[in-house]
Protein backbone atom coordinates (compact mmCIF):
# COMPACT_ATOMS: atom_id res chain seq x y z
CA UNK A 1 0.00 0.00 0.00
CA UNK A 2 2.88 2.38 0.78
CA UNK A 3 4.42 1.82 -2.67
CA UNK A 4 1.05 2.57 -4.30
CA UNK A 5 0.85 5.89 -2.45
CA UNK A 6 4.44 6.70 -3.45
CA UNK A 7 3.67 5.89 -7.10
CA UNK A 8 0.63 8.17 -6.99
CA UNK A 9 2.73 10.97 -5.49
CA UNK A 10 5.45 10.63 -8.11
CA UNK A 11 3.08 10.55 -11.08
CA UNK A 12 2.66 13.88 -12.81
CA UNK A 13 -0.70 15.38 -13.66
CA UNK A 14 -0.36 16.74 -17.17
CA UNK A 15 -3.93 18.02 -17.53
CA UNK A 16 -3.26 21.53 -16.12
CA UNK A 17 -0.30 21.95 -18.47
CA UNK A 18 -2.35 20.86 -21.46
CA UNK A 19 -5.05 23.30 -20.39
CA UNK A 20 -2.51 26.14 -20.59
CA UNK A 21 -1.69 25.13 -24.17
CA UNK A 22 -5.40 25.11 -25.02
CA UNK A 23 -5.74 28.58 -23.47
CA UNK A 24 -2.91 29.79 -25.69
CA UNK A 25 -4.61 28.24 -28.73
CA UNK A 26 -7.89 30.00 -27.89
CA UNK A 27 -6.21 33.36 -27.23
CA UNK A 28 -4.24 33.11 -30.48
CA UNK A 29 -7.43 32.28 -32.34
CA UNK A 30 -9.06 35.38 -30.90
CA UNK A 31 -6.04 37.51 -31.81
CA UNK A 32 -5.96 36.35 -35.44
CA UNK A 33 -9.76 36.57 -35.61
CA UNK A 34 -9.50 40.19 -34.52
CA UNK A 35 -6.99 40.96 -37.24
CA UNK A 36 -9.06 39.32 -39.95
CA UNK A 37 -12.13 41.20 -38.68
CA UNK A 38 -10.17 44.45 -38.88
CA UNK A 39 -9.19 43.53 -42.42
CA UNK A 40 -12.83 43.01 -43.40
CA UNK A 41 -13.87 46.33 -41.86
CA UNK A 42 -11.01 48.15 -43.56
CA UNK A 43 -11.68 46.52 -46.92
CA UNK A 44 -15.41 47.31 -46.70
CA UNK A 45 -14.78 50.96 -45.86
CA UNK A 46 -12.31 51.42 -48.71
CA UNK A 47 -14.19 49.22 -51.15
CA UNK A 48 -11.12 47.14 -51.90
CA UNK A 49 -8.96 44.36 -50.51
CA UNK A 50 -5.22 44.18 -50.60
CA UNK A 51 -5.29 44.08 -54.40
CA UNK A 52 -2.36 41.70 -54.67
CA UNK A 53 -1.87 38.38 -56.31
CA UNK A 54 -0.29 36.47 -53.46
CA UNK A 55 3.10 35.00 -54.31
CA UNK A 56 3.00 31.38 -55.50
CA UNK A 57 5.52 30.52 -52.79
CA UNK A 58 2.72 30.89 -50.20
CA UNK A 59 1.00 27.93 -51.88
CA UNK A 60 4.19 25.91 -51.60
CA UNK A 61 4.59 26.86 -47.94
CA UNK A 62 1.03 25.70 -47.28
CA UNK A 63 1.79 22.31 -48.84
CA UNK A 64 4.98 22.06 -46.77
CA UNK A 65 3.07 22.84 -43.58
CA UNK A 66 0.43 20.21 -44.37
CA UNK A 67 3.19 17.65 -44.96
CA UNK A 68 4.76 18.58 -41.62
CA UNK A 69 1.46 17.89 -39.85
CA UNK A 70 1.28 14.47 -41.48
CA UNK A 71 4.85 13.75 -40.36
CA UNK A 72 4.04 14.86 -36.82
CA UNK A 73 0.93 12.67 -36.78
CA UNK A 74 3.07 9.68 -37.84
CA UNK A 75 5.59 10.53 -35.10
CA UNK A 76 2.85 10.53 -32.46
CA UNK A 77 1.49 7.24 -33.75
CA UNK A 78 4.95 5.67 -33.64
CA UNK A 79 5.45 6.86 -30.07
CA UNK A 80 2.17 5.29 -28.96
CA UNK A 81 3.45 2.00 -30.42
CA UNK A 82 6.71 2.66 -28.51
CA UNK A 83 8.72 2.79 -31.73
CA UNK A 84 11.11 5.58 -30.74
CA UNK A 85 13.30 5.27 -33.83
CA UNK A 86 10.37 5.86 -36.16
CA UNK A 87 9.15 8.69 -33.94
CA UNK A 88 12.57 10.35 -34.17
CA UNK A 89 12.61 9.98 -37.96
CA UNK A 90 9.25 11.73 -38.35
CA UNK A 91 10.15 14.41 -35.79
CA UNK A 92 13.26 15.23 -37.82
CA UNK A 93 11.10 15.47 -40.95
CA UNK A 94 8.66 17.75 -39.11
CA UNK A 95 11.53 19.95 -37.96
CA UNK A 96 12.99 20.18 -41.47
CA UNK A 97 9.60 20.98 -42.99
CA UNK A 98 8.92 23.62 -40.33
CA UNK A 99 12.22 25.33 -41.12
CA UNK A 100 11.42 25.07 -44.83
CA UNK A 101 8.08 26.77 -44.18
CA UNK A 102 9.91 29.67 -42.52
CA UNK A 103 12.31 30.03 -45.44
CA UNK A 104 9.40 30.00 -47.89
CA UNK A 105 7.63 32.72 -45.89
CA UNK A 106 10.70 34.95 -46.19
CA UNK A 107 10.78 34.25 -49.93
CA UNK A 108 7.10 35.23 -50.13
CA UNK A 109 7.78 38.49 -48.33
CA UNK A 110 10.76 39.16 -50.59
CA UNK A 111 8.56 38.54 -53.63
CA UNK A 112 5.96 40.98 -52.31
CA UNK A 113 8.60 43.63 -51.63
CA UNK A 114 9.99 43.23 -55.16
CA UNK A 115 6.54 44.10 -56.55
CA UNK A 116 6.39 47.25 -54.40
CA UNK A 117 4.02 45.83 -51.76
CA UNK A 118 5.97 46.87 -48.68
CA UNK A 119 4.77 46.72 -45.10
CA UNK A 120 4.59 50.47 -44.57
CA UNK A 121 2.33 51.88 -47.29
CA UNK A 122 -1.01 53.61 -47.77
CA UNK A 123 -2.97 50.33 -47.89
CA UNK A 124 -3.41 48.81 -44.43
CA UNK A 125 -4.67 45.60 -46.02
CA UNK A 126 -1.23 44.96 -47.50
CA UNK A 127 0.39 45.73 -44.16
CA UNK A 128 -1.94 43.23 -42.53
CA UNK A 129 -0.57 40.46 -44.76
CA UNK A 130 2.85 41.05 -43.22
CA UNK A 131 1.41 41.28 -39.71
CA UNK A 132 -0.59 38.05 -39.78
CA UNK A 133 2.05 36.04 -41.63
CA UNK A 134 4.77 37.44 -39.35
CA UNK A 135 2.91 36.57 -36.18
CA UNK A 136 2.12 33.17 -37.62
CA UNK A 137 5.83 32.68 -38.25
CA UNK A 138 6.46 33.47 -34.57
CA UNK A 139 4.00 30.70 -33.74
CA UNK A 140 5.95 28.41 -36.08
CA UNK A 141 9.14 29.21 -34.16
CA UNK A 142 7.40 28.32 -30.89
CA UNK A 143 6.14 25.12 -32.50
CA UNK A 144 9.65 24.27 -33.64
CA UNK A 145 10.83 24.64 -30.04
CA UNK A 146 8.18 22.12 -29.01
CA UNK A 147 9.25 19.75 -31.81
CA UNK A 148 12.85 20.05 -30.62
CA UNK A 149 11.72 19.33 -27.05
CA UNK A 150 9.93 16.17 -28.24
CA UNK A 151 12.97 15.22 -30.29
CA UNK A 152 15.35 15.64 -27.35
CA UNK A 153 12.97 13.64 -25.16
CA UNK A 154 12.90 10.86 -27.74
CA UNK A 155 16.67 10.46 -27.49
CA UNK A 156 16.68 10.50 -23.70
CA UNK A 157 15.25 7.58 -21.84
CA UNK A 158 12.27 9.46 -20.43
CA UNK A 159 9.25 7.59 -19.19
CA UNK A 160 6.61 6.77 -21.78
CA UNK A 161 3.97 8.99 -20.15
CA UNK A 162 6.31 12.00 -20.19
CA UNK A 163 7.26 11.32 -23.82
CA UNK A 164 3.58 11.01 -24.78
CA UNK A 165 2.81 14.25 -22.92
CA UNK A 166 5.54 16.13 -24.82
CA UNK A 167 4.34 14.69 -28.10
CA UNK A 168 0.71 15.56 -27.32
CA UNK A 169 1.56 19.18 -26.48
CA UNK A 170 3.63 19.45 -29.65
CA UNK A 171 0.85 17.92 -31.74
CA UNK A 172 -1.87 20.16 -30.32
CA UNK A 173 0.16 23.28 -30.98
CA UNK A 174 1.56 22.26 -34.37
CA UNK A 175 -1.77 21.15 -35.82
CA UNK A 176 -3.31 24.39 -34.54
CA UNK A 177 -0.76 26.55 -36.37
CA UNK A 178 -1.27 24.40 -39.46
CA UNK A 179 -5.04 24.98 -39.39
CA UNK A 180 -4.44 28.65 -38.59
CA UNK A 181 -2.21 29.12 -41.64
CA UNK A 182 -4.71 27.41 -43.92
CA UNK A 183 -7.41 29.74 -42.61
CA UNK A 184 -5.19 32.83 -43.09
CA UNK A 185 -4.06 31.80 -46.54
CA UNK A 186 -7.58 31.05 -47.79
CA UNK A 187 -8.82 34.27 -46.19
CA UNK A 188 -6.15 36.32 -47.98
CA UNK A 189 -6.84 34.56 -51.26
CA UNK A 190 -10.57 35.19 -51.05
CA UNK A 191 -10.14 38.83 -50.05
CA UNK A 192 -7.71 39.96 -52.68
Amino acid sequence: MVSTIQQENTSINFKPKKFVVWLFVVSSTIMFGGWTSYYLVFAASKGKGHGLVLPQVFTYSTIVLLASSVALFLAARALKKEERGIQQFFLWITLALGITFGVLQFQGWSSMISTGAVMVNNNAAISLIYVVSGFHLLHILAGLCLVISSLIGSYREVKQDVAVYRQDITSIFWHFIDILWIYLYVFLLLNS
